[in-house]
């Protein structure tokens, strides 16, 4: 199967949901599903991804975030059981999930309780990013312009 990079199309993936929809729909064919996993909104700006890690300790588990991407994987550690299994349905194999973030979305914490891992994230827009109400003047003469960019050189340099 031939791999096909989408990282662009992942820009909105948190916050966008009818494209992670689809794009997670890509991804389990891809991955095999595995672990399974849920992305909540908490409320406006924070998020919660929950992994099922059962089987594996807070040891083997490892979250790191580079940029806008998140990686989340799982080394089980070698064991020399003698267990003889008639069925053996909880996985205990190693993965990777990838999350890709939108821009100032950063993790907070993560807690792992009952076989889940959760991951809180929160977006974060600086303030010169943010939308701003900008006053309209009644004068728009050279000299009130001229008052104005003094003060604001003041502002700047002070």
């Amino acid at each position: 199967m031939r791999n096909i990079d989408l990282t662009p199309l992942y820009r909105s993936f948190i916050g966008a949901d009818h494209m992670a929809n689809l794009l997670d729909s890509l991804e389990v064919a891809e991955s095999g599903g595995f672990p399974p996993y849920d992305i909540e909104v908490i409320k406006e700006n924070q998020y919660r991804i929950t992994l099922a890690v059962a089987g594996f300790s807070r040891n083997e588990i490892s979250i790191e975030q580079e940029s806008n991407q998140l990686r989340v994987s799982g080394v089980k550690e070698v064991s020399s059981s003698d267990a003889n299994y008639l069925h053996q349905g909880i996985a205990k194999r190693n993965f990777e999930r990838r999350f890709q973030l939108a821009d100032h979305v950063e993790v907070r914490s993560a807690d792992y309780r009952d076989g889940l891992l959760h991951i809180n994230l929160a977006r974060e827009i600086p303030e010169a990013m943010k939308p701003r109400k900008i006053e309209i003047g009644q004068e728009a003469s050279g000299e009130s312009l001229s008052r104005a960019s003094e003060k604001e050189t003041e502002l700047l340099e002070g």
